[in-house]
């Protein structure tokens, strides 16, 4: 069945996107109000786009109402944010923090989190999360009501058993047991079901051909 986005409502598109593009990896972003208290909220239009400069991004939509929410007027004024990355340990508390508080409430403390100084920026990261990328804003791209923030990775913190060789960066993927945003409202999904394709070259898929039409 062909959907023509041209004739279709905004939230009827979004609910094609957000039903097919997954799973999607979930920015926790930190962000600091303007008395300096920390705000938390998951995001999972998300992801890396670049390795140098290292830039990550998530996309940012409004209220329900249509105002901006605060995670992008507190990176708009400082021009910095923290993004944590959410286990299936913490999922439950990453559900706490997506709920519509109003301005000014602390949701690491209501989830029963622990805020934690950063290392390179004066906002914290969720100590219980096993990695946490500090970033200086790089530029924030307007999408109609949506907004793309990207931002350059300053210091990457990744809890201590999960890094296998600190020397080499080799980091134990499986051991940080993330969780990604499936379809609808409340659906997610573990990264434990894992399997391995290993990447070919040409040369190697012309031998494979070449086997196929001999058998």
């Amino acid at each position: 069945m062909l959907f023509d986005f041209a004739t279709l409502p905004p939230g009827e598109g979004y609910k094609l996107m957000v039903s097919t593009v997954v799973p999607r990896p979930i920015a926790w972003v930190v962000t600091l109000d303007a008395e300096g208290k920390p705000n938390a909220a998951p995001f999972s239009f998300f992801n890396a786009f670049s390795g140098n400069p290292p830039i990550v991004g998530f996309g940012c939509g409004p209220r329900p109402e249509g105002s901006p929410k605060d995670t992008l007027a507190n990176i708009r004024r400082l021009g910095e944010f923290t993004i944590c990355l959410v286990p299936n340990a913490l999922a439950q508390q990453m559900n706490i923090t997506a709920a519509d508080f109003d301005t000014g409430v602390n949701e690491i403390e209501e989830a029963g989190l622990t805020a934690v100084p950063g290392a390179k920026v004066g906002t914290p990261r969720i100590a219980e999360s096993p990695v946490a990328m500090e970033c200086a804003l790089h530029q924030i791209v307007p999408l109609g009501g949506h907004n793309l923030i990207l931002g350059r990775i300053l210091a990457m913190e990744v809890r201590d058993d999960c890094v296998l060789d600190p020397a080499k960066h080799y980091i134990d993927t499986p051991k940080l047991e993330l969780i990604g945003r499936m379809h609808g409202r409340g659906w997610y999904a573990r990264t434990t079901d894992r399997m391995e394709i290993p990447r070919i070259t040409p040369e190697q898929w012309e031998e494979q051909k070449r086997r196929r039409a001999a058998e």
